[in-house]
């Protein structure tokens, strides 16, 4: 089995055939997904999703981009609606200057309210970065030194000095479909960089399709296409890349249960 720690079921992409969706990941050997929230205001939708299907857990959080539009969010409501039994972490939240959708001082401020969630529950944050790292790395510095908590830079695509420092403070580092592109050596090298009980895999999906769906709609069932480029770059077999990446997952997102054994 093989876990998809990063897609957006809830999205319109996915409404014609969301059961479609996830019986092709099944066949794929994708026994756990997690759907992530963009917006807490949204979290019903996530959360319904979650209690819809066995197999997928869900976030809660407002997604950089969306962060000016709740920049009141709690870490009271979070740790509340994150109590829920199917919410199993805290985002995604970070920041995002390549858009520049929200003024940087909110999207600061709302990062460090995940933040606070995250250290209060003891359930991992989700991070999206993205051509943010200086400011990033100085946020999840000073973070750590008021108390630590756990988090996953998701969907990396950042600099390296920003994967060194997350690995130096514990945290996981998760690479998509980008991973796969011909132009990416420079990520495959920060790759082969994290250590093997730091990596995840994810798809992002409906975005960011890996070699060979690249330019089609993402789905989890593709996740083990960027399982098998990293298991190329780390110099270990397709299986046990799976297997590593399933075993951190859970490792992280400890409040998420484990598949029940498929019985012959």
């Amino acid at each position: 089995m093989i876990v998809d720690s990063h897609c957006h079921l809830d999205f319109p992409d996915f409404a014609p055939e969301r059961d479609a969706v996830v019986g092709r990941a099944h066949a794929a050997g994708v026994r756990t997904m997690l759907t992530i929230c963009t917006r807490v205001r949204r979290f019903d939708a996530i959360r319904e999703l979650a209690e819809r299907y066995a197999d997928v857990f869900c976030t809660v959080g407002t997604h950089p981009h969306n962060a000016a539009e709740e920049p009141d969010v709690t870490v009271e409501e979070l740790v509340s609606l994150a109590a829920h039994p199917r919410c199993v972490g805290i985002g995604e939240a970070g920041l995002d200057y390549h858009y520049d959708r929200t003024p940087r001082d909110v999207g600061a401020a709302v990062l460090r309210t995940h933040i606070a969630a995250a250290r209060e529950t003891g359930l991992p944050l989700v991070i999206h970065s993205r051509d943010s790292d200086d400011d990033m790395i100085r946020i999840l510095e000073e973070e750590h030194a008021i108390g630590p908590f756990k988090a996953v830079l998701h969907c990396f695509s950042s600099g390296p000095e920003l994967a060194r420092a997350g690995v130096r403070l514990g945290l996981y580092v998760s690479f998509s479909g980008i991973l796969t592109f011909r132009n990416s050596e420079a990520i495959r090298a920060i790759a082969a960089e994290v250590p093997l009980d730091g990596l995840l895999v994810e798809t992002d999906a409906p975005y960011l399709a890996p070699i060979p769906f690249r330019g089609k709609r993402n789905e989890p069932a593709y996740v083990v296409h960027t399982a098998a480029v990293l298991a190329d770059v780390k110099g270990v077999p397709p299986d046990e890349m799976a297997r590593i990446t399933t075993e951190n997952f859970f490792r992280l997102f400890n409040k998420a249960s484990r598949p029940a054994e498929v019985v012959a």
